[in-house]
């Protein structure tokens, strides 16, 4: 009977141990929500040192330069920066961490040998590179996502949903097998809760002359896409922008500049509703980036391949619980865009390249709690 005991008593502590080691695996993380919202083309030059004096001009297609001087040039760097991105310095840059700024030792850049959307969003959404996935043609993703990856978990199970401008978003994140909310262009919101907000945009939407087939503007999309996150209060959201790509393609400096401020200010927005909202409050982490970078001389700026330097790399910026407030990074070792998916997923609590062991690295920097 004392043998019994004792061994009753060593099953239970054995079993008390499993219990606070499990609680203590579980609550490794604070961040329980993801807002993921990226800028399409959006370079490392304005990110960190705001508008060009050389393309903020008629040779950069500015329609009225007196205009776009007042909204965007400044003295310094610092100034101008905050200029055109001023939550991101003002709110990120205090209470997070941005990465990408060459000139302070920070380099950030793709994986992936072909520098233009489609390569660079699988890249970073599902964390590696397959080289067969090589072109921007609409053809479903055969990887799988970590966005897709969590949704098959019962604690995120239709709690992922993922807006975009462009209409290839459904096709990179596979849509038809997917199995959670992805809309792309101008596709109607058609999933979860609809309110009256909602199929009134969902109506602006089916009224649109699609001037840029394809990639139509940001804002209904956003808009969409923040009345979905109000009314659904999904735990990860997916929001990819892209007309500072539209722009820059046009060659037309003055509407990248803002497009890029209306990026700013829709991820103001989202975060700021974000935190108004218990189910979110303190407990949301925030992933900003771009998925490549645009050339870097001459007319270089209008566009992105492997013909063009600098169209490799990017940048990115983290803000939330579990996130040390570092603030802009200086002489740090070289992050990639193969890096979010696995990081995303540990800032959750999960482990994504145990599951995927060809993803990048988790950025531990940004994981390192408080």
């Amino acid at each position: 009977m004392r043998t019994k005991c004792i061994v009753s008593k060593g099953l239970v502590v054995v079993l008390l141990l499993m219990a606070v080691c499990g609680g203590a695996i579980a609550a490794q993380t604070k961040t329980k929500n993801i807002i993921f919202i990226t800028a399409d083309g959006l370079r490392w030059e304005e990110v960190f040192h705001g508008a060009d004096r050389g393309l903020l001009s008629k040779e950069g297609g500015v329609a009225d330069q007196a205009a776009a001087d007042k909204k965007y040039w400044r003295e310094t760097a610092t100034e101008r920066r905050k200029a055109v991105l001023p939550f991101l310095w003002t709110e990120v840059a205090q209470k997070g961490q941005i990465f990408g700024n060459r000139d302070l030792g920070s380099a950030s850049r793709v994986e992936n040998p072909y520098w233009f959307s489609f390569p660079g969003y699988s890249e970073m959404l599902c964390g590696f590179v397959d080289e067969s996935v090589n072109s921007n043609n609409l053809v479903n993703n055969p990887n799988v996502s970590v966005l897709e990856w969590l949704h098959r978990k019962p604690a995120f199970k239709n709690k992922v949903a993922a807006f975009g401008a462009w209409d290839a978003l459904p096709y990179i994140l596979n849509r038809d097998r997917a199995g959670f909310v992805i809309n792309g262009g101008l596709d109607p919101v058609n999933g979860g809760k609809i309110s009256e907000r909602q199929y009134f945009l969902n109506a602006l939407k089916t009224e649109t002359v699609d001037l840029n087939p394809g990639a139509p503007p940001d804002s209904i999309m956003f808009y969409s896409a923040l009345e979905y996150f109000k009314q659904n209060k999904p735990r990860v959201i997916y929001i990819m922008l892209g007309w500072t790509d539209v722009a820059a393609h046009r060659g037309r400096y003055d509407e990248y500049l803002k497009a890029a401020r209306l990026y700013d200010e829709y991820v103001r927005k989202i975060w700021n509703t974000a935190q108004s909202m218990p189910e979110y409050k303190g407990n949301t982490t925030l992933i900003m980036t771009t998925d490549h970078g645009r050339g870097e001389v001459g007319d270089g700026w209008k566009s992105h391949s492997t013909n063009l330097p600098g169209s490799e790399k990017t940048w990115m910026a983290y803000m939330g619980p579990d996130t040390p407030a570092l603030g802009e990074r200086s002489n740090v070792d070289e992050v990639t865009n193969s890096q979010f998916a696995a990081t995303l997923a540990a800032l959750l609590g999960e482990d994504y390249n145990a599951a995927q062991p060809k993803a990048g690295k988790v950025v531990q920097d940004v994981v390192k709690g408080k």
